[in-house]
């Protein structure tokens, strides 16, 4: 490979990467922490160089950290963010070799076989990587050898190390026998067992070892030594959803830019569609000639990839667009990307489900997405708890609300009815009505859910009953044992 060179492989570890995460936008001279809850227990997750230094650990309970850190401070621990911020240093580190991937949840192996000498040699190349890091203010150890596992070694028990070509097992024979990426269980069992350093299990028949511990031990030490392959998977990087047009001549009417919107829609779309995703949110951005700039986003109430749908619906968005002395280019692209996987065309709910979808993104055009509505069920037999109202855009409908008994059309807060009787009334006054009751049915008993505190059912249980007057009226009238009285909550239709 590369003109007989041997195979090098940089192991890249961030012992601390999620505390420099936060420590990097809110410096902290103090000892710092993160914590996690797990369970019932908050414990600590990630630890600066000064909690350390107070013999604080990972996985320590946060009442225990107290009591020996009394000054210690902390912040809830963000497990996505730290994975798109590992995301981002693998990125970073494509502009050393193009062969990146990562190591667990705080670690990145490269290839850097043939590209090292770009940057002076290998030790020139760690250095100006360890600087780099450095200033950014990220921890970082490194480790390089012929293999994975003796570069992931090198960089967990011997940081800054490189083994020279072919030198593995010397390289690794003096390190104990953890940096072999081995379980906490056979590392304790090596122990005991008098086998501490690598050199050890080298030197000690395989087949006793195998038996007692399994293969992957054997496995582990292979790979190590370069006796046993071990691939590098770098990661793919994501699609860019975007497009540019530029112009040769400026543009200004309306029914240009939506030419150029539709040329740009019909490549962005063949992409989405490729990858079976729909654009949620879209970007325009459109350049003048005098360098200014103006910028329409448009947000979609379901993801989409049919260029004439979106093209219809930019259409209000470019009204009010001031060209100038003309635009000269214009970028499209979708910022916010939804799985949208290939169906069925032509059926009527479908069909259905389209319609209202754009019907719902024109009205949110105007007024906001987040203030078109919509109720959906909710697990409670409260009536003021059965229900939730969510924006449409980004909550799906149900298609069956599953109600054991009728509800009324409109509920209110419980207005008190003037009647003293324990039975429902047969005439009674409510908003300064007097009422006759024709038609009765009922009750229905609904006792208070306990685990919340709602001060409208602190008065215990309620019987409900339907009551259809004379006048024309048909309540949802209840009553309170406890504290006898009558209300209405509710008018059916």
């Amino acid at each position: 490979m590369f003109d007989g060179r041997a195979r090098r492989i940089l192991s890249l570890w961030f012992p601390r990467l999620a505390s420099d995460r936060v420590l990097r936008a809110r410096p902290i001279e103090a000892p710092f922490a993160l914590v996690l809850r797990e369970g019932n227990t908050d414990r600590l997750h990630c630890l600066n160089a000064a909690a350390e230094a107070q013999g604080l650990g990972r996985g320590m309970a946060l009442s225990e950290a107290r009591a020996f850190c009394p000054d210690l401070q902390t912040a809830p621990a963000d497990p996505a963010r730290e994975t798109q911020f590992l995301e981002t240093l693998r990125r970073w580190a494509t502009r050393y070799c193009p062969w990146v991937g990562l190591d667990g949840e705080d670690g990145l192996v490269l290839d850097i076989t043939g590209s090292d000498h770009l940057w002076g040699g290998e030790e020139a190349m760690m250095a100006e990587m360890a600087a780099r890091l450095e200033r950014a203010g990220i921890a970082a150890r490194l480790g390089l050898a012929d293999t994975r596992g003796a570069a992931w070694a090198l960089a967990h028990f011997a940081p800054g190390r490189a083994a020279a070509p072919g030198a593995r097992l010397s390289a690794l024979a003096k390190l104990p026998v953890a940096a072999l990426r081995l379980p906490h269980e056979t590392v304790t069992g090596l122990q005991r067992l008098g086998l501490r350093e690598i050199g050890d299990l080298t030197r000690t028949p395989r087949a006793p070892l195998a038996r007692r511990f399994g293969a992957g031990l054997m496995a582990r030490l292979d790979q190590a030594l370069g006796d046993l392959p071990e691939q590098i998977s770098p990661e793919p990087d994501p699609p860019h959803y975007g497009t540019r047009l530029t112009l040769p001549e400026p543009i200004g009417q309306q029914a240009d830019v939506m030419a150029g919107i539709e040329r740009l829609l019909a490549r962005l779309c063949a992409k989405l569609r490729e990858n079976e995703a729909g654009a949620r949110v879209l970007s325009l951005k459109l350049r003048r000639v005098d360098q200014a700039s103006q910028q329409v986003e448009l947000r979609l109430a379901a993801p989409l990839s049919d260029p004439a749908r979106i093209a219809a619906l930019f259409a209000r968005g470019i009204e009010d667009i001031d060209a100038g002395f003309g635009i000269d280019q214009l970028r499209l692209a979708a910022t916010q990307v939804e799985p949208l996987p290939a169906r069925q065309i032509g059926a009527i709910a479908t069909e259905r489900r389209d319609r209202l979808g754009d019907l719902i993104t024109r009205i949110g055009l105007r007024i906001g997405l987040d203030n078109v509505q919509r109720y959906l069920p909710a697990d409670s037999h409260i009536p003021e708890r059965s229900f939730l109202i969510a924006p449409a855009a980004f909550a799906d409908p149900e298609g069956h609300w599953h109600q054991p008994h009728p509800r009324p059309l409109r509920l209110f807060p419980p207005e008190p009815v003037d009647a003293d009787t324990p039975d429902p009334p047969r005439r009674f006054r409510w908003r300064r009505q007097s009422l006759t009751a024709e038609r009765i049915e009922g009750p229905e008993r609904l006792l208070p859910e306990w685990w919340f505190d709602d001060p409208n059912w602190r008065g215990g249980m309620r019987d409900y009953w339907r009551v259809e007057t004379g006048q024309g009226w048909r309540l949802w009238m209840f009553h309170t044992p406890q504290d006898p009285g009558w209300y209405v909550e509710g008018v059916f239709a």
